[in-house]
């Protein structure tokens, strides 16, 4: 007889607690349009593909492949993990059980900490298209250049995480609501470009023809080829938020597995498209709409727009970037607040955390937190420097790699007792969270090493440092102060009392 631990309805680790958010809300296709939201498509091209032709010239393809494996190999660890405890707290609560309260602390706070950054880098992408679309619309180059303006760019980007706010505060039904008009209207406007590109591009006077060579990694350099995986993985992150809302999700521990994977996937699709189009359309040249060119290198479907689309059209494409970073803005509250909320649930932050609407059954303390911290985050930095939010997404990197990397070798430890049982628990629990976590790994040690350099990024320093190292190590590190403070004023966590340090028990065959 053999007796299964693996009982869908009954978890081993009984330590897990319902934090009162909605349940049955969110199905496969909600789920799937929640991750690809986050991951924002429209608005991680117009940012990337510049980074991606400067170091990897015409192979963009094959940098694109790369950042998608770590990413999707990670999504098997996300997604074993989930069958046995689907918890919002994801990172955090995976990599307590795994590694303890200390490890899995600061995986939280790097997760929170990400995307609290991206919040705001999201809504400042959302103000400079804003007013572009409104400027082209009027035909009013004053408009047009407004974002330019710090107090007048900073209030309508404080007006976007309000409403953003709102939203997310509002329940998950409405989110997946908003998105799924904003996913379908990107998509769709970045399908019809990447078709007229590739249709107009015999008649541009920079396009260049398609090449299998741009699939094959031969001849980039180590050092290239890692700088565009990471500007590579910072497009592809934000799948997990499928995950996020595994609580909320119908049949928790199967369905937000499966979004993930589907999310992932289309995304890759989407990128390779898009990115083979535009530089056929365009080349790779440094000259005019050549998209080595550093002019339009950090907002390419702002320079190509016109060119290829034309006339009115070429408006839909800034309301897609928009729409884009809108959706993502509203979406990314789910993974920080729900993690915030898990934390607050298990005593690993301030209790308040824990708070959820009893109406909307939605972390409202966290979701609100999250927005002011974004909102002081990004007045702060636009205020002080002009290069901060380029400097922010590679220091993004380092948290990305860290946390998603943690979770890959979580899902390895955790399970390590039952990898070799079947050729199904070896693939994805032990081969595919490795090779996840060590691709992830490589990234993370090698943006360490050429960040040190006080010309990475922007090329901003502190006393010879690298302002990217700064940055990223600096938040984490940051962190370790206020585990401490917290370790002194709520021992429980810390002690293993709300959140077991535990693995499954194996399938056990008796006579």
């Amino acid at each position: 007889m053999q007796i299964e631990a693996h009982d869908p309805h009954h978890h081993p680790e009984g330590d897990l607690q319902d934090k009162g958010l909605s349940h049955n809300a969110v199905g496969l296709f909600g789920g799937t349009v929640l991750g690809i939201s986050s991951v924002a498509p429209a608005y991680a091209l117009t940012a990337t593909i510049g980074i991606l032709v400067a170091e990897a010239g015409t192979k963009m393809a094959v940098v694109i492949i790369a950042g998608f494996l770590p990413m999707f190999f990670a999504a098997y660890a996300y997604r074993e993990l989930n069958k046995v405890a689907p918890d919002c707290g994801t990172s955090f609560t995976w990599t307590t059980k795994a590694f303890g309260p200390y490890i899995g602390w600061l995986g939280g706070w790097a997760a929170v900490l990400a995307t609290v950054i991206v919040l705001s880098n999201l809504a400042g992408v959302a103000v400079q298209f804003f007013y572009q679309f409104v400027g082209d619309l009027f035909g009013s180059e004053q408009l047009a250049a407004l974002w330019e303006n710090k107090p007048v760019n900073v209030l309508t980007c404080l007006a976007f995480l309000a409403i953003a706010t709102t939203v997310a505060y509002r329940g998950i039904t409405t989110t997946e609501r908003v998105q799924f008009f904003l996913v379908g209207f990107q998509m769709v406007v970045l399908l019809v470009f990447a078709a007229t590109a590739l249709v107009k591009a015999g008649s541009s006077p920079t396009g260049i023809p398609f090449s299998l060579d741009w699939f094959s990694p031969a001849g980039l350099t180590v050092s290239a080829f890692i700088a565009g995986l990471s500007g590579s993985i910072f497009a592809f992150w934000g799948w997990d938020t499928a995950l996020t809302v595994n609580e909320e999700t119908k049949d928790s521990d199967k369905t937000p597995g499966r979004a993930a994977l589907l999310c992932v996937l289309s995304i890759l699709l989407t990128y390779l498209l898009v990115a083979v189009a535009t530089q056929m359309y365009a080349g790779v040249g440094t000259d005019g709409l050549g998209l080595g060119n550093e002019e339009i290198a950090d907002n390419v479907f702002g320079a190509l727009a016109e060119p290829v689309l034309g006339g009115p059209l070429h408006l839909f494409l800034f309301l897609a970037v928009l729409a884009s970073s809108a959706a993502s803005l509203i979406t990314t509250f789910l993974p920080t607040s729900r993690t915030m909320l898990a934390m607050g649930t298990y005593k690993a932050f301030p209790t308040r955390f824990a708070t959820v609407h009893p109406r909307f059954f939605t972390p409202s303390y966290s979701t609100v937190a999250a927005g002011v911290g974004a909102g002081l985050f990004y007045s702060i930095l636009t205020f002080t420097s002009d290069n901060v939010l380029t400097d922010t997404i590679y220091s993004l990197g380092i948290m990305i790699c860290f946390y998603y990397g943690l979770t890959a070798f979580a899902c390895i430890w955790f399970f390590r007792r039952e990898l070799f049982k079947n050729v199904q628990s070896f693939v994805f629990k032990f081969l595919f969270p490795l090779l996840g976590g060590l691709g992830l790994l490589g990234v993370f040690v090698v943006t360490i090493r050429d960040s040190a350099s006080p010309d990475y990024g922007s090329g901003a320093s502190i006393g010879g440092v690298g302002l990217v190292l700064i940055l990223g190590l600096g938040l984490i590190v940051l962190g370790l102060v206020f585990m401490f403070i917290m370790r002194a004023r709520q021992p429980e966590f810390f002690l293993g009392r709300t959140l077991r340090k535990d693995t499954p028990v194996l399938v056990v065959d008796e006579p």
